[in-house]
């Protein structure tokens, strides 16, 4: 082929042996290669110009079909810019990873060495090209009939490359049998597959939008693969399945190219050259390609400007002037001039995506017009301007747009126009742009309905321009392919991509990572407590996040049998989806489903031959058959009575199989995981006379999370562990738990040829570092604190194609964006390293737990067990989540996990944070009663307690804690006794006896929650009601010391005296909640353990919620008034013991008159040496 060279400052002519170098050196140079024909280009190598110091440092390469409308060539990650020489004898030759086909090549300088000039040698490698094409003027076609018509074919394919300038029009139609059809369709600028199957009353519709930009006259390759029930659509190497169809705009006839157009390896475009009679055309159609000239220009930056004059001179008749562009940014100057002799300005822009048109003039008010909308879809819109007698008119997208008019009191003319922005301030050229530069394509300019060559002012023979790109369109679709994840919305500006993760449960600049913890165990790290989860099973992986909570419960259904079948089926359905379920049961330490048979005279198993006469289907997908029942072995053909040695009949392997007439059951946990859940059930023994059944599937229950806790403890700093190399090209997020005594150390580390990943500690600081291609970044978070003290720590590591971010716990995440048009692609190739580095630099000394890359756990634990100086597991939990433990719960160590003990308090639930609370009626009573080693504890739990033992069973000191609610006055709401007649009481309203202790507050019988602490150390009392009021009582009691013996709730009234029994005749009715007598909790006792504790419960007591300071506060009580009431109220004498002299009381009643509020009133006294009706010892 030809070598042509050119230079736009000066011709020249081209050098020999020397090579290339233009008079000026600037990047508004290009050398160009014709090479005769269209080529396959496969490598381009560059060189210095011979015996100078003159080469290039980096450029550009185009490629283009005709000397016009250029192409950048782009390698991988969307990089533009190949790199060059480094003297001028080296010869440094790059291999096209993609190869290209064209007839011309062009090589355009970015840097050169700094103290020489521009200078090259330049060769291209490749072949000769030939290809079959045909051309279509969108109103021609051809139509190939397949005869005879081919059989029905498992595989088929279909491919094509077209180009076009068109972004409408239908490609291909295929038909074939039973109305089944296929179309390949441009609609935007993108191409759709429309597969549709079936007759019109059974229409069956599918479709694969794929690409985008396709109408750029650049030729797309596109290849349709058909195998069994399998579709799969490429378009320019980038592949799609099937999707579902949505309503599709009225297409056209293809306008443009089609080459080596090939049906199973039949070329129907050859077919077509050669007049087969199989094909007939329609319309002008031709067997070369027609390439419009299409002339289009860049503005790639803020500094891009064009500047044109006036080509004819202003007039009165007025002016136009037309313009297309494309864009993704809402904002940007299209147009700016001054109004000529007469000041003020125009402005054409672009604003939230909408033309605007604004004109500015001294002394006037501003006009304004505006029309189209969503104009930064990255399609070619056209914008015409025209002022014509008065009138002034701008159109957006020809007659299927927008127009808006106006009728300006003033001439609209101008001498000089600028696009896209303003050069700067030193070009002394008078332009000012109050908006954001353009950055986009634009062609097709008018002025005054003549064209611009845009080829002359290439040459700068017509006006000037700064930052422009001519003779090409360099828009690229940052949204093609689609980076965010999870069902993210891209949207997109000129220079960068967005996503929109609203409502994809995920986040992060790619919605890559997920809002939710993977499992119940992780929330628990959290310190939540039993409720509705959301719970990402796979994390950043495919798997979507599901609803979740830990306690379901099933029902019992009854069998009805059928008429003519032997057998009852059932089919049970899960909420969750087929992969949710599946990924929850293995990364589950535990899993289990209950099964109850209820029988009578109906078997379960049993027969004569031994074949059982029911079954189940369980574990992945549809299930495989089961023939055991809950509790017993897979196989077995047993139930659980059998392995407990329990049966009704010791013959039978199950109850239900003796087939007694009395009903019976076989109730046992499926604990398998591999067989669950439970797909459907078959009872085989439904119909015989007399048979009656029911049957209940319980939910699936899964506990534990074996991922959460999987760990290994790195006893050297030279030790670790390896995986294989880990995959996280476009997308790497890293998440794990540390605990350390070292300073310093790596977690991980994998390495590639040039790129790397690596997290590690140095002092208290975490290093999240990587290389992609672009040189090593990091990104760090600085504790303020150190991170070797020997608790959990939590780090998310990610790196997207957009950033990447590093979170230390809950602080702060620190985020570092990825350089702008730079290598995105992690190219890894070694194994990674846990605990260590390749390079056996400083390793890690401590613990790793629930390491994750990219939603996938990897097993530490197993690992470990193979690998020297290395161990499985980390004990020492509670050192970090012992705090969740409240209420004085205490944290207990397990070997892979921790729990909250709560015997000591009066609280339950996993972190001791749920108060006991219960609901009292008039006749309810509780009674508890003190042993001699329960005293000897109380004793020791109290610190402020002397060493010594009262083996009287002596306390010197009492901390009583409760919460009550009630509309009830007057009440008694505490009472313990002793051996010795001496008493405490909690008592609802007045009393003036001396030593008693009465709060200050309020009504505190007003139906809301009240909060009262009580401390009594030898003859010191202090009283707190509700955390405000606090009072304190000094030497008020005769006896300093308290023998316990019982303590009880609600009393009856045998036995005592004639006051206390009339008050202890009301009840109480009302709340109390958290009860606690130093660490006794009665309530506890008698609700959670009665039948261990010495604990007697008389009349209605229900567990309730009732002690929530968001309960309804008269959800669990009714209003009791004691008017009308009998006895002697408001006598001022002191109640006294209101059940047995040894007993402790909490919720009696005592009276006051009826104008009192009621309030606190504390009473302690030694009672009168009579014979009282004590509690039963228990």
């Amino acid at each position: 082929g030809s070598f042509r060279c050119f230079s736009l400052s000066h011709v020249f002519l081209c050098p020999g042996a020397g090579g290339w170098s233009p008079l000026s050196s600037d990047r508004y140079q290009w050398l160009e290669v014709d090479l005769g024909g269209r080529t396959q280009i496969t490598a381009v190598a560059t060189q210095g110009r011979y015996g100078s110091s003159d080469w290039l440092t980096a450029y550009l390469l185009m490629f283009s079909d005709t000397g016009h409308n250029w192409k950048q060539y782009r390698q991988e990650d969307n990089i533009g810019a190949f790199s060059g020489n480094s003297n001028a004898d080296s010869v440094v030759q790059h291999k096209l990873q993609h190869p290209v086909i064209a007839r011309f090549v062009r090589l355009i300088p970015l840097d050169w060495t700094p103290n020489g000039r521009i200078g090259l040698r330049l060769e291209a490698y490749g072949c000769p090209y030939n290809s079959d094409v045909v051309s279509f003027d969108g109103n021609s076609s051809l139509l190939y009939r397949l005869r005879p018509r081919p059989r029905q074919m498992t595989r088929e394919s279909i491919s094509l490359k077209f180009k076009t300038l068109k972004n409408a029009g239908t490609l291909l139609h295929a038909e074939g049998p039973n109305e089944n059809s296929l179309s390949l369709q441009l609609e935007k600028g993108k191409l759709l597959l429309v597969l549709r199957k079936g007759n019109v009353m059974k229409l069956s519709s599918h479709l694969v939008s794929l690409g985008s930009l396709l109408d750029d006259q650049h030729w797309h390759q596109v290849a349709v693969e058909h195998h069994s029930n399998h579709l799969n659509l490429t378009v320019d190497k980038t592949n799609h399945g099937l999707s579902s169809l949505r309503s599709l705009e009225s297409n056209k006839n293809f306008y443009g190219c089609l080459e080596n157009l090939d049906y199973n390896g039949m070329n129907l475009v050859y077919l077509a050259k050669q007049r087969d009679q199989r094909v007939s055309m329609q319309g002008n159609v031709t067997f070369s390609c027609a390439e419009p000239i299409f002339v289009a220009m860049t503005f790639p930056s803020p500094q891009s400007f064009l500047w044109l004059p006036r080509v004819s001179e202003p007039s009165f008749k007025g002016m136009s002037v037309g313009l297309q562009f494309r864009t993704w940014n809402k904002a940007g100057l299209l147009l700016t001039f001054d109004l000529s002799n007469q000041g003020g300005a125009v402005w054409l822009y672009l604003s939230k995506a909408m033309l605007h048109l604004q004109i500015h003039k001294p002394g006037r008010a501003p006009l304004e017009l505006t029309a189209g909308s969503a104009l930064n879809d990255g399609q070619w819109h056209s914008v015409v301007l025209i002022s014509r007698r008065g009138r002034l008119t701008i159109t957006v997208d020809g007659d299927e747009g927008a127009i808006a008019h106006a009728s300006p009191s003033f001439l609209i003319d101008a001498g000089q126009l600028f696009f896209g922005g303003c050069p700067t301030e030193e070009s002394g050229q008078k332009c000012m742009n109050p908006f954001k530069a353009f950055q986009g394509c634009m062609c097709m300019l008018t002025v005054d309905n003549q064209e611009v060559d845009l080829f002359q002012v290439q040459k700068r023979l017509i006006g000037n321009y700064s930052h422009l790109q001519l003779d090409m369109c360099g828009i690229i679709d940052r949204c093609s392919p689609n980076h965010c994840e999870h069902g993210g919305s891209c949207s997109q500006s000129w220079s960068t991509f967005h996503c929109n993760c609203t409502s994809t449960s995920y986040s992060g600049a790619t919605c890559h990572s997920s809002i939710y913890e993977t499992s119940c165990e992780a929330y628990k790290h959290r310190g939540n407590t039993s409720d509705y989860y959301y719970i990402d099973v796979d994390g950043s992986g495919p798997i979507r996040p599901q609803l979740v909570y830990c306690n379901m419960t099933g029902k019992l259904t009854r069998v009805q049998p059928l008429p003519g079948k032997n057998q009852h089926l059932a089919h049970f359905e899960y909420t969750s989806e087929e992969e949710q379920l599946a990924a929850i049961i293995s990364q589950s330490e535990h899993c289990q489903q209950e099964l109850t048979y209820h029988c009578k005279n109906s078997r379960l198993f049993y027969t004569l031959d031994g074949s059982p006469l029911s079954w189940w289907l369980g574990g992945p997908g549809e299930g495989q058959v089961q023939t055991y029942w809950g509790g017993a072995s897979p196989g077995s053909q047993r139930c659980a009575c059998s392995i407990q040695g329990s049966c009704v009949d010791p013959k039978h392997h199950c109850n239900c199989d003796a087939a007694h007439t009395e009903w019976a059951n076989d109730t046992g946990l499926l604990t398998h995981k591999e067989n669950l859940p439970v797909r459907s059930l078959v009872l085989g023994d439904v119909q015989r006379l007399g048979s009656e059944s029911a049957y209940r599937v319980g939910p699936l229950r899964c506990h534990g999370d074996k991922n959460v806790w999987n760990a290994a403890f790195f006893d050297k700093e030279t030790s670790y562990l390896h995986f294989p190399t880990f995959h996280g090209e476009l997308s790497a997020d890293i998440s794990f738990l540390f605990k350390t005594t070292s300073s310093s150390g790596v977690f991980l580390e994998n390495l590639g040829i040039k790129d790397f990943i690596r997290i590690e500690l140095t002092a208290t600081e975490i290093l999240f570092c990587f290389d992609v291609g672009n040189g090593p970044l990091e990104v760090g978070v600085k504790a303020g604190f150190p991170l070797n003290d020997n608790r959990w720590h939590r780090i998310r590591a990610e790196r997207n194609v957009k950033e990447a971010s590093l979170r230390l716990d809950e602080l702060p995440a620190a985020t570092r964006e990825a350089p702008a048009d730079g290598h995105i692609h992690l190219q890894l190739n070694s194994q990674l390293f846990i605990g260590g580095t390749a390079s056996r630099q400083k390793g890690f000394r401590g613990c790793i737990r629930s390491l994750q890359l990219n939603g996938v756990t990897l097993d530490l634990e197993e690992r470990a067990k193979i690998t020297p100086g290395v161990q499985a597991g980390c004990p020492g939990h509670c050192s970090s989540y012992g705090s969740l433990c409240q209420n004085q719960g205490r944290c207990v160590e397990r070997p892979n996990s921790f729990s909250c003990s709560c015997g000591p308090s009066a609280y339950t639930g996993a972190f001791c944070d749920k108060e006991v609370s219960a609901s009292f009626k008039s006749g309810t009573s509780i009674s508890y009663t003190f042993k001699e080693q329960v005293v000897k504890e109380l004793n020791r739990s109290d610190s402020t307690l002397p060493s010594s033992l009262h083996p009287d069973m002596t306390l010197r000191a009492e901390n009583i804690t409760l919460s009550f609610r009630t509309s009830q006055s007057p009440a008694l709401l505490l009472y313990v006794d002793s051996h010795q007649r001496e008493y405490v009481a909690l008592l609802l309203n007045n009393s003036k006896d001396a030593e008693i202790l009465r709060s200050k507050v309020g009504n505190l019988s007003n139906g809301q929650l009240h909060n009262v602490a009580i401390t009594r150390l030898a003859d010191a009392v202090s009283v707190q009601v509700t955390q405000t009021h606090t009072l304190d009582l000094i030497n008020a009691l005769s006896h300093p010391t308290i023998n316990q013996h019982s303590l009880c709730l609600s009393p009856d009234t045998g036995g005592l005296d004639q006051d206390l029994a009339r008050l202890a005749s009301l009840g109480f009715t009302g709340c109390l909640s958290a009860v606690l007598f130093n660490s006794v909790s009665p309530l506890k006792a008698a609700l959670l353990h009665p039948d261990t504790s010495p604990v007697i419960v008389s009349g209605p007591l229900a567990q309730s919620v009732c002690g929530s300071a968001s309960t309804n506060p008269h959800a669990a009580e009714t209003k009791h008034h004691q008017s009308g009431q009998s006895g002697s109220v408001g006598t001022g004498q002191p109640l006294v013991n209101a059940i047995r002299s040894d007993s402790a009381v909490i919720g009696g009643t005592i009276c006051c008159t009826s104008h009192c509020h009621s309030a606190i009133v504390i009473s302690l006294q030694k009672l009168k040496q009579r014979k009282l009706k004590r509690c039963p010892d228990v």
